[in-house]
């Protein structure tokens, strides 16, 4: 009896499908695909099996969701890749498959976190490769392999890709997906199996999720190699990875209509890349209503993108870490530090040979108008995006310090500890803007990591109540009673700050107060709507000793 229902219900599970996902393949043929040749499917049956081979499957759940971006926008029809989520079905048991999703949020739609098997959330589209076992397969896919002697994954299965769809009545709805389409998938799988064997298990697991390993923020670009009659004129193309996938992402605001939407969901502008819509619908409108008169105009603002210290201040390059960013690529980027054109950006040249021969002595600026002024620089240059860090921690020594500010005079050397340095490791460069200030009276060593005993301790953008790793750095001030000046980015922060310098029986040398050198780019905040600018606000403590 055992026996009979074991066969029963494997005979089931083989016509109709088993696990977490929709089914068997429904059984399309590449032949009947439109422009497509012997030699496409031969490449995607390899990569297929390449991916097949690396054994993602034993790692990897549904509930693992991967960000997936090849090539540019541009690269695609739509000005937009058709599919950008992918995810792992089969690691439980029942069909073996991988799935991608127009968007992450489609994901999440069909990904039911709290069952075994999958949603199916009205008109999404899921494009599927179901590695499916050759006694299952159709006559006319069978005839396809052996006509094209088509590599096999494992020992017996071979790939069916099709895009389904879900109706409202719960039913699929079947389509031969496109030759663009096949191209996004050849790229993926190729990508996919060299980067997911980098991904590092959590020592600190899911609670209650014994099959469902968790796994640390990850992403990773890789160079794929185009098959010659897959090309574009590109022999390869970059493919970037992530997990989880959009943690970057955020909400964006349609550039036309205002309405709030997911960033996956977005378009932009193809030519300047800068202004956001919802649909190709707004895009059309805006460009005829205003914006074909300003795009050439964003195309230059946009133009510091991927250049020079400007790439740090992009989430394109947030998986490099601190301090490693590669060097630049030709001589004349390496030469323009603002990563700017010839002309459009100072010279890293002492300031007085920029100013008429200016005699020696401490330039005091009171504000950025006054360092524009002073350098000659247009108001629509950007550098105070990157120039906030070491003017801010030159207003600090010149303006607010009386102490640094007469060893400056003096003519001597000060040393400042700079706490909790991240981005400004890729900016050391911009902090030689100091000495030039100084403009030949006394000098600043500042030192990030080192043992030297600080004349002086700055923090930029500190968040001092929201990391436990300050309450070190707030003893040492308590141990020597050396100034500390931190700055924040919201004035809410700086009073919290103020309750944890307090409790940790510091004084304030200096009361909150605004920033004249705060960055003028607002950032958005997650949780609040309170104004937030980077380095906007300075807060002074030091430790004064008290007698008993």
């Amino acid at each position: 009896m055992d026996l009979h229902l074991k066969n029963l219900f494997g005979r089931f599970q083989e016509q109709f499908g088993s696990g977490p996902g929709l089914g068997p393949g429904s059984g399309v043929c590449l032949m009947i695909v439109e422009g497509i040749s012997s030699n496409i499917i031969q490449s995607i049956f390899r990569a297929s099996a390449s991916l097949y081979s690396s054994e993602p499957w034993k790692r990897l759940r549904p509930g693992h969701l991967f960000g997936v971006r090849v090539g540019k926008d541009s690269d695609w029809s739509g000005k937009r890749q058709p599919f950008q989520c992918v995810q792992f079905i089969g690691g439980d048991g029942g069909d073996i498959a991988i799935y991608m999703y127009r968007s992450m949020s489609y994901a999440l739609k069909m990904t039911d976190g709290d069952s075994w098997e999958m949603a199916r959330d009205p008109n999404v589209e899921v494009f599927r490769v179901t590695y499916e076992l050759e006694s299952l397969m159709l006559p006319s896919n069978k005839r396809m392999v052996k006509s094209l002697s088509l590599e096999v994954s494992g020992t017996d299965r071979f790939p069916i890709m099709d895009v389904a769809r879900c109706m409202t009545s719960g039913e699929l709805q079947f389509r031969s997906p496109t030759l663009e389409e096949l191209r996004l998938v050849f790229a993926v799988m190729k990508a996919l199996s060299l980067v997911h064997p980098l991904l590092l298990q959590e020592e600190k697991q899911v609670r209650g999720l014994p099959r469902m390993i968790k796994f640390s923020p990850f992403i990773e670009t890789v160079d794929v190699q185009w098959p010659s009659e897959m090309g574009k004129g590109h022999d390869f193309v970059a493919v970037t990875v992530s997990h989880p996938p959009g943690g970057e992402a955020g909400l964006r605001q349609c550039t036309m209509c205002e309405k709030a939407i997911h960033k996956d969901e977005s378009v932009c502008c193809s030519h300047c890349r800068a202004t956001i819509y919802c649909g190709l619908d707004c895009e059309k409108r805006h460009w005829r209503e205003m914006h074909r008169s300003v795009c050439s105009l964003y195309e230059a603002m946009m133009s510091i993108h991927k250049k020079g210290m400007w790439r740090r201040q992009c989430s394109c390059y947030s998986h490099q870490p601190f301090g490693l960013l590669q060097c630049f690529s030709t001589e004349a980027q390496s030469e323009s530090w603002r990563g700017l054109e010839d002309g459009d950006y100072p010279q890293d040249l002492p300031i007085q040979n920029l100013n008429n021969g200016r005699s020696p002595g401490m330039i005091l600026l009171s504000d950025w108008s006054d360092y524009y002024d002073l350098l000659c620089l247009p108001r629509s240059s950007l550098v105070y995006d990157i120039l906030c860090y070491p003017l801010t921690l030159y207003h600090i020594l010149t303006s607010v310090s009386n102490h640094p500010k007469n060893l400056l005079l003096k003519g001597k050397e000060m040393t400042v500890h700079y706490l909790g340095p991240e981005r400004e490791l890729d900016w050391i460069k911009a902090f030689a803007e100091i000495n030039h200030l100084l403009n030949g009276l006394g000098t600043v060593q500042i030192i990030m990591i080192g043992p030297e005993v600080p004349s002086d301790l700055s923090a930029l953008n500190c968040d001092l109540d929201g990391y436990s790793s300050w309450a070190g750095a707030v003893e040492a001030v308590n141990n020597t009673g050396i100034p500390c000046f931190f700055t924040d980015k919201r004035e809410e922060a700086c009073g919290n700050a103020k309750t944890v310098s307090r409790n940790a029986g510091l004084n304030f040398s200096h009361p909150v107060a605004p920033n004249p050198f705060r960055s003028p780019v607002r950032s958005c905040g997650k949780s609040s709507n309170f104004p937030c600018y980077s380095n906007s606000f300075i807060l002074g403590v030091v430790y004064i000793r008290r007698l008993v």
